[in-house]
């Protein structure tokens, strides 16, 4: 367990300032296939998360739409050893890719100091945590302070504050991810950046839970 507090502080939100442009590029490729469900432009965005993927800290429940921090977790001899799990890193990704139009999903998040949301190429190395490479974009939360995320480079997000639950509106096409306030239907911040290859929500977890909820018409005005 004292390697895993390691390796998580190493995983902490360090480093300098980001621009509004943020980077973008391939992830590790993965030498076993997944079938992903394709989300069609045209359609509300559903998903689930994916057990291949996650980490084995961390378990799924009520139905893969929700996952929960386990401190000691699952004997990692007992996981199923797959290429597409992540071994570090207490991150799960979605079943579902997306490589074209606008879709927006909410988290709900209890009990939890430490989380990330947000979005990554389906390839994406499983050997470093999402929001510290360039295939991976996220919104990060620590202690109530929020920043976005992308190749280990951070800026803060003010004016967030410590709710349960955010939206978050992804524009494939114009390469914008957005974190929304629910309750005003409003962008708080937007990550810029190119999307080159099919993506898939992605979430990161160091305590307590996150639930999604996905199917959503994206609000009026956004």
């Amino acid at each position: 367990m004292a390697m895993f507090s390691c390796m998580s502080l190493l995983c902490r939100l360090t480093g300098r300032s980001l621009g509004s442009v943020l980077g973008h590029g391939r992830g590790k490729t993965l030498t076993a296939r997944r079938w992903y469900i394709s989300a069609s432009a045209g359609n509300n965005l559903q998903f689930k998360l994916d057990e291949q993927t996650a980490h084995s800290c961390l378990e799924l429940f009520k139905k893969d739409t929700g996952v929960i921090y386990q401190m000691l977790g699952v004997d990692p001899t007992l996981v199923q050893d797959t290429p597409l799990r992540f071994q570090d890193w207490a991150v799960v990704l979605a079943d579902t890719q997306i490589d074209s139009g606008r879709h927006y999903w909410e988290v709900t998040v209890k009990k939890s100091h430490e989380f990330r949301v947000g979005v990554a190429e389906v390839m994406t190395s499983r050997d470093e945590c999402v929001g510290t490479n360039s295939s991976s974009w996220v919104f990060a939360c620590v202690q109530g302070k929020w920043f976005a995320m992308t190749t280990g480079k951070q800026v803060p997000v003010p004016l967030v504050g410590n709710p349960d639950r955010v939206g978050l509106l992804l524009d494939y096409e114009a390469g914008q991810l957005s974190l929304v306030d629910i309750q005003k239907a409003e962008v708080l911040y937007t990550i810029k950046t190119q999307f080159c290859s099919p993506i898939c929500p992605a979430f990161a977890l160091w305590d307590g839970e996150i639930l999604t909820h996905s199917g959503l018409e994206i609000p009026p005005g956004l």
